[in-house]
């Protein structure tokens, strides 16, 4: 049975009029959606039609493309584990399978209390924590399998949970709220960024480096910067320019 009120209706709607095109809310729509069903609903994706005035086929190919919508029920906490390349190498398969034991679920599979809900997922885009994992889409760094299982068995709990960088974990359905543009104003709870992400940061300001403006003013700023990186710059110029003299021989000749 379909928990959509009249109220989450005009949410609905809110959210398509912050747009010039109302279409390119259906992304964040689809978010409120998630908070309030728990998952991606046939009702759900009929609503986005009719507010937007497309086709159910259309929303429903958008909510199928994007693995952050869910087609079954989610728990109160999605825990999803970094399983590619290098998350793997560092123990992202191990922690993996020991979950997949512990909770007794396979991927996308829910636990029977419903409190969990376990995934493997493509890159965090945190390789430099590895290996790592999410709840809610909020960062668990350089984890094992040891402490994965802590983690699951602390939320399993009620125990409160701190994001490695970021707030205290939420339930999934506070997430989407969140990410359907809903601020649950604790943006600033816990640190941005950490050590490891921020060490090119500290090298560029020792040295001096700057971000360019401009590619061409860019090589300029690089090799003030650093001049032993001239030479470097001072070559790719005059590759560039034995490039652009035999295409436009190779023009004239035709």
């Amino acid at each position: 049975m379909s928990t959509l009120t009249e109220e989450t209706f005009g949410e609905l709607r809110a959210i398509a009029a912050r747009y010039p095109e109302p279409r390119s809310g259906l992304l964040p729509m689809l978010h409120l959606v998630q908070s309030v069903e728990g998952r991606v609903t046939p009702e759900g994706i009929e609503a986005c039609a009719e507010i937007l005035e497309i086709s159910a086929a259309e929303v429903s190919g958008v909510a199928t493309f994007y693995t952050m919508y869910k087609r079954k029920p989610v728990g109160d906490y999605l825990v999803g584990v970094c399983t590619n390349t290098l998350c793997a190498v560092m123990g992202g398969d191990a922690i993996f399978e020991r979950l997949k034991d512990h909770l007794d679920v396979g991927n996308d599979e829910t636990t029977a209390d419903g409190k969990v809900t376990l995934e493997h997922v493509e890159c965090n885009a945190a390789c430099d924590y590895a290996p790592v994992m999410m709840v809610n889409w909020e960062f668990m760094d350089n984890m094992t399998p040891a402490s994965a299982v802590d983690l699951v068995d602390d939320l399993r709990a009620g125990k409160e949970v701190t994001s490695t960088r970021g707030p205290r974990i939420c339930s999934w359905r506070e997430a989407e709220r969140v990410l359907a543009g809903f601020p649950d104003g604790r943006v600033d709870e816990g640190p941005g960024a950490g050590e490891p992400s921020l060490a090119g940061l500290a090298v560029a300001r020792e040295r001096g480096w700057t971000a360019p403006s401009s590619s061409a003013s860019g090589q300029s700023a690089i090799a003030k910067s650093d001049p032993s990186k001239q030479e470097a710059v001072a070559e790719a110029d005059t590759s560039r320019a034995e490039t652009e003299t035999v295409q436009e021989e190779g023009q004239k000749d035709a």
